[in-house]
């Protein structure tokens, strides 16, 4: 277990960094909207033997309760590496404190609090006394708000108030100026409108109806339908939908149809002042000139709209955000309480967005999107969503699992190192303690995990004849990124005789034809910069009828 936890501590030294966090200028105005990037042995503890990766007889519970790694059918190591994950990337700055929640089927394995929920006074500033993290710490989700007005209006749709095609104008008809009377309800959800991402919203008007009135004029940068481009704006209209079809304000209307109904006690816009020192601190801001912002929403446009808007101003814990989450996996319920029909729950995670591949989106979920998601991206099959203040949610339906990171990475400013780097291996440490099912009771080779990889397990061949390589491999790799080639040396040179990158069928079985002048043969791993999949697993590797014996070899045995 040391050759572990030397490995991780490694790999967050290198991909978390040492860069200053802090910088000292402020004078550029930086909108608070998350820039999407483009492009070992865990056995101490034996899993359930049936609830492995994409099994389908995953039993999910009514509601949330804590369970050993073993009763949710995951392995106990790798939950357990990601605190020091997140120590590391404290120590390296990158935020000053965290809370890691993650369930699977509703059975919370891992629950922790680290670091700090206030640390500064100002952007330079220790405090004399440190407010230390708790598991119940209240964050800025910031841009995961737009989750809960995403459900708000499916609330509505399940109503028959309207039809996702159905345009914008013709619920708010001032919507249509400036070209946009063709903009529709789905548009907004997928962020296909062609609205600019975000304008300085907080530096125009003098009162919320009178902003709201300015995002109904704005004009657009792309033809409706033309472009995908992540907007608050689309965000900001659906929660003004939502006021005008329901005759509710967006925090009254989001407390009676979603959090109120399924316990998420803890889940409000615009936080009362007696729950300050639970909630964690954000932004030192200059400008505009608000001081240590500490209980209310960070986000300039949503503090503008009077702290409750459709593309921010949640605050919530982990716990209650994973009641959030849990309705999705749940067929639209949580505790008994049904929030949306299961047909509606499949409607908001069906990929809208095929036309604009790598932006694949639901109504208002981010799909398989592997720069925060990694190694528990499927395809678009797996949904989640971030936030600017440093928070993530993925979740897995095929896994039932759930994957919350929340951090206050913006404390004391928003000059500070990307948090996607640990958003990434928090998600592969979740992933990773979901096992493989192996077939039968031998071990399988497994590549590991990591970015930039080229990792080898090789053979010296003394051949006769053309020989003939079986083996069985099962692989989830980032389709087209990362690549696991089967490849001989011959005449000086190594060549490339198979090539995997993608899923496979779940267990497949491979024959490849040697020719007999090779001198070795070897199973070659190779990643790119960012975002893993599950790996690369090899299993009863044979040449002809004779076992393989390998001669180097920097792959990993697991036998679960």
């Amino acid at each position: 277990m040391k050759r572990k936890t030397l490995l991780i501590s490694s790999i967050c030294t290198v991909f978390l960094g040492t860069t200053t966090a802090f910088a000292t200028s402020d004078t550029t105005i930086v909108p608070t909207i998350e820039k999407h990037e483009k492009k070992s042995s865990s056995t101490s503890q034996k899993p359930h033997p049936v609830f492995t990766w994409n099994s389908t007889v995953i039993p999910v519970s009514s509601v949330l309760h804590h369970s050993t790694a073993r009763g949710a059918g995951m392995v106990e190591t790798p939950l357990q590496q990601i605190d020091q994950i997140m120590n590391q990337a404290i120590s390296e700055k990158i935020m000053p404190g965290a809370v890691a929640f993650v369930a699977r089927g509703g059975k919370i394995v891992k629950h922790t609090a680290y670091g700090n929920s206030a640390q500064y006074t100002d952007k330079f500033t220790e405090m004399e006394n440190p407010v230390p993290m708790q598991e119940d710490t209240i964050f800025d989700l910031a841009s995961i708000s737009k989750i809960f007005t995403a459900t708000a209006v499916m609330i509505l749709f399940e109503k028959g108030l309207f039809e996702l095609d159905d345009p914008v104008a013709e619920y708010i008809p001032e919507f249509a100026a400036n070209g946009k009377q063709n903009v529709t309800i789905r548009q907004l959800l997928t962020h296909t409108s062609g609205f600019v991402s975000w304008i300085p919203l907080y530096t125009k008007g003098s009162s919320r109806d009178e902003r709201l009135q300015l995002v109904f004029q704005q004009p657009l940068k792309n033809l409706p339908g033309t472009a995908y481009e992540y907007s608050d704006l689309n965000m900001i209209t659906l929660g003004a939908l939502v006021e005008r079809l329901s005759g509710q304000r967006q925090d009254e209307f989001v407390k009676e149809h979603i959090t109120g109904p399924i316990g998420m006690k803890d889940t409000m816009y615009n936080p009362p002042a007696r729950l300050k020192n639970r909630i964690a601190a954000t932004e030192f801001q200059s400008t505009p000139n608000r001081g240590l912002v500490w209980g209310e929403v960070h986000d300039e446009n949503a503090w503008s709209l009077d702290g409750v808007a459709g593309h921010a101003g949640v605050f919530s814990t982990a716990e209650d955000l994973a009641k959030l989450a849990h309705i999705f996996i749940n067929d639209g319920k949580y505790a008994g309480k049904r929030i949306l029909k299961p047909e509606t729950v499949k409607l908001l995670l069906e990929n809208q967005n095929e036309k604009f591949p790598g932006n694949d989106h639901g109504l208002g979920w981010e799909l398989g999107q592997g720069w925060y998601m990694d190694a528990l991206s499927e395809g678009t099959y797996s949904f989640g969503h971030t936030g600017y203040t440093g928070t993530s949610i993925v979740v897995s339906p095929n896994n039932k699992t759930i994957a919350i990171l929340l951090t206050n990475r913006v404390h004391p400013s928003r000059n500070t190192v990307s948090t996607n780097q640990t958003r990434r291996l928090f998600a592969r440490q979740v992933a990773d303690a979901i096992p493989v099912s192996i077939p039968g009771k031998d071990s399988a080779w497994f590549t590991g995990y990591g970015d930039k990889l080229n990792r080898v397990i090789e053979a010296d061949l003394h051949l006769k004849k053309d020989a003939k390589l079986m083996f069985t491999t099962w692989y989830m790799t980032e389709d087209g990124w990362d690549f696991g080639n089967v490849e001989i040396f011959k005449d000086g040179a190594w060549k490339k005789l198979a090539e995997f990158t993608g899923t496979s069928n779940g267990w497949e079985k491979k024959e490849v034809t040697i020719p007999k002048d090779a001198e070795k043969l070897r199973f070659f791993y190779k990643t790119d910069t960012a975002t893993n999949g599950r790996g690369w697993y090899i299993l009863n590797t044979k040449l002809d009828s004779s076992e393989l014996k390998f001669s180097s070899n920097e792959w990993q045995l697991r036998n679960y």
